[in-house]
């Protein structure tokens, strides 16, 4: 199990690593497009929108990898004044939650994303291609919450690889 929440670092490492490129081509994108307006130029019609999609794709791609460093949104305060068994189940109940909750997403996700493809949803803004690949990808990105809430979860209890990104691992 350790080998393969190693491995499966790894990957979301290298996801962040693609949402921080799209962060950076984003603001190019976005200064370039500003001088252009200020020298009179007109920029491409299709900014606004590839911005939009920019930061719907950073955010996917960076969630998991932020669950497993632990700096989403959380409330340490209170599992530091809990007692450790109390902060234990509070911290398996959030991790069960979240487990439950992405498999609910990945589900009804994919469930859209097969939906708009059969009946062949077209996103026609300035960009036109199919509606499904922008629904797949939330799905998808879910999916890999779940895998890591199954870590976290397997850490709490074993002590191990996600003993540090919980407060309360290893104490029963």
């Amino acid at each position: 199990m350790h080998r393969a929440a190693h491995l499966f670092g790894r990957l979301l490492d290298g996801l962040a690593l693609v949402a921080a490129g799209t962060v950076l081509a984003l603001v190019a994108l976005i200064c370039v497009n500003i001088l252009m307006r200020n020298a009179g130029l007109r920029g491409p019609i299709w900014t606004e929108e590839v911005s939009e999609y920019g930061l719907y794709a950073v955010t996917l791609l960076s969630a998991p990898w932020l669950l497993r460093r632990g700096a989403h949104v959380r409330v340490d305060v209170l599992l530091g004044v809990l007692p450790r068994r109390v902060a234990f189940g509070a911290d398996l109940a959030a991790n069960l939650l979240g487990l439950a909750v992405s498999l609910a997403l990945v589900r009804y996700g994919f469930g859209s994303a097969l939906d708009a493809r059969a009946m062949g949803a077209m996103t026609m803004k300035t960009l036109f291609f199919p509606e499904w690949w922008l629904l797949v990808a939330l799905p998808a990105a879910f999916l890999l919450l779940a895998v890591e809430f199954v870590f976290r979860i397997h850490g709490q209890f074993a002590g191990g690889p996600a003993a540090g990104r919980s407060g309360t691992a290893g104490v029963l």
